[in-house]
């Protein structure tokens, strides 16, 4: 009975294989066809910020494109235990990492195998013409799982994907700071972190009016820096994130490692007592935090606010630095937006002077990520109980496709973006509104799409109608196919590539003698992270629940230590935080670190 009813089953399945794309589809005679039956997908994603129905003009496109509507889940509150017992993961499936919970979902028939009844072959026809290597990378990492049959298949594929390896991605760990308020006080030089220190204390004090009011954008508090937990981890996020972006580490598991030296850095490294010559580099992050704190410098609502908080008052120019260009100049540096009878919207940084700009420390190693033909540990899935595989499987082809890559980018073909004659690569200059101010308004455009021909209304603001799944297929920094050689990344457009419009923009171009961020920090001592076909090894039931244990005490006493008042609240709060740890197994768990640093050092060519 069990037999028969899987092969029920796979034929009725099979069934519905065959007519998603059959004769009723319509054929706009452009070699494109759109599916005849409009379905909603559910997409599981724990990369997601956001979890709603995609709107805005990525809901457009979908419609347009593959009669199809999406709406997200993210994972906040780790859902992943209840949608397994549930049996039901989601059409399509995103994966933070290609560990355990991937690992599991396979293991437990969660996940649809992309060659079965031809999945991959008749609706993945561009992911096997760009990503043969990553697709086998995702076959070979599967078949480390078990011997069985089912592990020798694909499963998925990867995130972040160069087929051309040869090059290093964009840097995005930018030390983004206020270059007009550096400029104000004579660009004094910033060798270290003690340099540092002085220089935003230093630039926060003249964010103050004589009357005491403040002089962002609200008239509310400014601080150096502000924070946010949604991305915590195994550690803090901005912690281990800042210890990266200055001595050159990345992060793996439980601690940093060097990629130049193979020399593992675990996070309880070092006794952690304030100002320990022995302490590591998480550590030494997490007291120069501290000592952010106790100046004012630190947002005192840092471990209780959002991304979204937190760039808020970025934008309102109540943070000076950032370790990262997103939470930085792609916030900050707005340009003034204009009503229709052509007076002013809102007034722009840039204009009125200001600007967030890289400003590197001399002793920093900023790190870069070498180009991955393999795909990152950020897997794209489909769920094995889909009523609509093929039509998840459509979709995730077309984001493997150029203009799928640059729909998610950039915005709609056309509207936002287009290519001339020669195929170099353009922002409308609505879509440069739109990117250089992301809550751009879209009511009142219309799209006309370049595949059916027919014409939507659009609505919502830029940002919010970006798809908001938080996952990527194509490297941004690889070569665009479609263009005439021009890379994905919008910096590197010949047609975006323009001389200084703004003073204090040919200021910084002038002091530091380049004329781009990317040129900026090519010039530094930066670390390449070399890319490399690796997965964390299983790790035992027993291990797992002392590692969940041992990453919240982490995580716990870093915030605890951060916000310290004292030295004594300081070393304490890291006392705890060592011993609980060391209580839950802190030793296995760094044991498997270490083995895991190993076996990925050992992967990459030419290590040794």
């Amino acid at each position: 009975m069990k037999k028969l009813a899987a092969f029920v089953l796979v034929t009725a399945l099979a069934a519905s294989l065959l007519a998603g794309c059959g004769d009723k589809d319509t054929d706009t005679g452009t070699g494109f066809v759109r599916p005849a039956t409009h379905v909603k997908l559910e997409v599981y994603s724990q990369l997601a910020n956001a979890a709603d129905d995609q709107m805005g003009f990525f809901k457009t496109l979908l419609e347009d494109r593959f009669n199809a509507e999406i709406t997200i889940v993210n994972d906040a509150g780790n859902k992943f235990d209840t949608r397994m017992a549930n049996g039901f993961l989601g059409d399509i499936v995103v994966f933070g990492s290609n560990g355990s919970q991937y690992r599991q979902a396979i293991q437990k028939n969660m996940l649809f195998a992309w060659e079965d009844l031809g999945i991959l072959e008749r609706y993945g026809a561009d992911l096997s013409k760009y990503f043969t290597e990553a697709l086998e990378a995702n076959r070979t990492l599967n078949s480390g799982f078990g011997p069985e049959d089912k592990y020798k298949k694909i499963y998925g594929i990867g995130h972040g994907i160069s087929p051309n390896p040869a090059d290093h991605e964009s840097f995005f760990y930018s030390w983004d700071a206020r270059w007009d308020l550096y400029k104000a006080l004579g660009y004094p030089r910033v060798k270290n972190l003690d340099d540092y220190f002085q220089v935003l204390g230093d630039m926060r004090d003249l964010c103050k009016n004589p009357d005491g009011t403040w002089k962002s954008d609200d008239g509310k508090p400014v601080y150096a820096m502000s924070l946010w937990p949604d991305w915590d981890g195994n550690m803090v996020m901005n912690v281990k994130s800042f210890a990266s972006s200055y001595y050159g580490y990345d992060e793996l598991l439980f601690g940093l490692y060097d990629a130049g030296g193979g020399v593992y850095h675990d996070v309880l490294e070092g006794s952690g007592a304030y100002g320990a010559a022995d302490n590591g580099p998480y550590f030494k992050a997490l007291e120069f935090f501290n000592r952010l704190y106790r100046a004012g410098l630190l947002d005192p609502d840092s471990e209780a606010q959002t991304w979204d908080g937190m760039a808020e008052k970025a934008r309102n120019g109540r943070t000076l630095v950032s370790t990262f260009d997103f939470a930085g100049n792609l916030l900050y540096n707005t340009r003034t937006t204009y009503k229709d009878d052509g007076s002013v919207n809102v007034q722009g940084h840039l204009e009125q002077g200001k600007m967030m700009a890289p400003l590197v420390p001399e002793d920093a190693s900023v790190i870069c990520y070498g180009m991955n033909p393999y795909g990152g540990n950020r897997v794209w899935a489909i769920g094995k109980q889909s009523k609509h595989p093929d039509r998840a499987m459509q979709i995730i082809d077309w984001l493997a496709t150029p203009e799928g890559a640059m729909s998610v980018w950039y915005g709609l073909r056309d509207l936002h973006w287009y290519y001339d004659e020669g195929g170099g690569t353009h922002f409308t200059d609505f879509g440069k509104q739109c990117y250089a101010d992301t809550a751009t308004s879209q009511a009142g455009k219309t799209w006309v799409s370049p595949y059916t021909g027919d014409s939507y209304p659009l609505a919502g603001d830029f940002d919010k109608g970006r798809l908001q799944i938080n996952n990527i297929i194509w490297s941004l920094d690889s070569i665009n196919p479609d263009s005439n050689g021009e890379k994905f990344h919008k910096d590197y457009w010949k047609s975006n590539i323009e001389a200084a419009s703004f003073d204090i923009e040919r200021d910084w171009r002038a002091v530091t003698g380049c004329d781009s961020l990317q040129e900026y920090l090519e010039s530094t001592n930066y670390s390449i992270i070399p890319a490399v076909n690796y997965a964390e090894s299983r790790m035992s039931a027993e291990l797992e629940a002392d590692w969940n244990a041992v990453k919240e005490k982490i995580k716990q006493y870093t915030w605890a230590a951060m916000r310290a008042p004292n030295d004594l609240a300081y070393n304490t709060s890291i006392r705890n935080m060592k011993r609980d740890c060391e209580n839950l197994n802190y030793a296995g768990c760094l044991a498997y670190s270490r083995q895991e640093a190993a076996n990925k050092f050992g992967a990459w060519d030419g290590y040794e």
